[in-house]
């Protein structure tokens, strides 16, 4: 959004415009995100597959954090890209800011904060071990930088109590920028919500529920649209804060009423609390939350099953990594397309044969068992017949017969006088009929 905003408006000479065009763009997003819903295109997130998935899972689990570094070394002054490359070079050439004190609590936090999840994963009555753990850490380390402080520590600092202003009357519908703020809301829309619906895809594979999409683009698309007037811009579902929600045993959407209740409770009287609180302890739990969900056995699993799925999950995990998550996504779902498409134009097609002592027809390749029925050719096509595939089918068809007549006149047998066509897996009733 930032970048697209300032190839026509500057926020250091015009910070007015520049917000009046960021919360229309965020409203536009809104409301094209939930036509989406609204028109029923849910079925976009078919798209996102569970080799998808995966690899997005892993690469964003990596890329949030290495982002966590900058708190974890104790970094002033880190890069705002997301790429691997650029973070990773962001922390060589910004050695020199590392703090001993801030890697030592780091590690110290991140050890327990590990320990207390194995802990609980052994033994599930222990639950609370892992969910009271980052609580407590918060508690412990703002009182251990406090007691330290002056000694290199990292800390939150001054934060202003209050919220937002509304920001409805800042909303703008006319003039010669509202197709900038168009062109741009749809833009980030479909950024935002392919990540959201992404991220909820990743938690709903882990727990085994499924995810509505058409409602998935509702929600995204009310919550940007409310957003827009209450000084936000657009966004989506949190990667790094859904695992946190996920890693403390939330199970329900009432954990959102509860995180709400309190982060304006905060806002409102607790700020000056935190003010000691170090920044390490915040990227320890982060990673501590995210650490969890690279699922290098589903990767493997891949590799056995599907080898055009595990390219998809490496594609999405590498895009994630060394770009950006959107590219990544694309990617991945470019290859899944692709093998959508070679699925439907090189469809499936076996040699049939009789099961001995039944009246039924089996692969041959399969079903060692079965015999041929001279003079006919049974050939199977097991999937629908489209124009995309039918010059395919023609040429496979004519390969078995030559392969049939060559084997037929090598046994001297009598050659195919017939060609039958089991279509059994064709859907199209027409089709069928013709």
């Amino acid at each position: 959004m930032g970048s697209m905003l300032r190839e026509a408006v500057a926020p250091e000479q015009q910070p007015i415009l520049y917000l009046q065009l960021a919360f229309t763009a965020t409203f536009f997003a809104g409301v094209f995100q939930a036509s989406l819903g609204f028109l029923r295109l849910g079925f976009i997130v078919d798209f996102l597959s569970k080799a998808t998935l995966t690899g997005f899972m892993g690469g964003a689990a990596v890329i949030v954090s290495l982002q966590q570094l900058k708190g974890l070394l104790g970094i002033v002054h880190f890069t705002t890209h997301m790429g691997f490359v650029d973070v990773m070079a962001s922390v060589v050439r910004r050695h020199s800011e590392w703090q001993w004190q801030t890697i030592v609590m780091g590690v110290a936090f991140l050890a327990i904060l590990l320990g207390t999840r194995q802990i609980s994963a052994r033994n599930p009555r222990l639950f609370w071990v892992s969910a009271a753990a980052p609580l407590t850490s918060v508690i412990a380390s703002t009182i251990i930088s406090y007691l330290c402080r002056g000694h290199g520590i990292s800390i939150i600092g001054d934060l202003p109590r209050g919220v937002n202003p509304p920001s409805m009357n800042m909303l703008v519908f006319s003039g010669s920028y509202v197709a900038l703020a168009v062109k741009t809301g749809i833009m980030t829309g479909i950024l935002s919500l392919t990540e959201g619906i992404a991220v909820g895809r990743t938690f709903a594979s882990i727990n085994n529920y499924n995810v509505d999409g058409n409602k998935e683009m509702m929600a995204i698309g009310v919550m940007n649209m409310a957003g827009s007037c209450a000084s936000c811009y657009v966004t989506t579902g949190s990667f790094s804060r859904s695992a946190v929600n996920y890693s403390a045993g939330c199970r329900t959407a009432v954990s959102n009423i509860v995180m709400a209740s309190a982060v304006l409770v905060t806002l409102l009287f607790l700020m000056p609390l935190f003010h000691y609180t170090p920044n390490v302890i915040l990227s320890a739990i982060i990673i501590t939350a995210v650490a969890g969900l690279i699922d290098v056995r589903g990767a493997a699993k891949l590799w056995k099953v599907d080898k055009l799925d595990f390219c998809a999950c490496v594609a999405a995990f590498l895009g994630v990594l060394l770009v950006s998550v959107q590219v990544g996504l694309s990617i991945a779902v470019g290859i899944s397309l692709f093998k959508i498409l070679l699925q439907v134009t090189r469809p499936n097609t076996v040699v049939m044969g009789l099961v001995p002592g039944t009246q039924s027809y089996r692969s041959m390749a399969q079903y060692r068992e079965a015999v041929r029925v001279p003079p006919f050719l049974v050939v199977g096509v097991e999937s629908a017949i489209y124009f995309a595939n039918s010059t395919y089918l023609v040429e496979r068809i004519m390969r078995y017969l030559r392969e049939e007549e060559e084997r037929a006149a090598k046994a001297n047998l009598c050659g195919v006088r017939c060609i039958v066509l089991d279509m059994s897996g064709e859907s199209d009733r027409h089709c069928k009929l013709n």
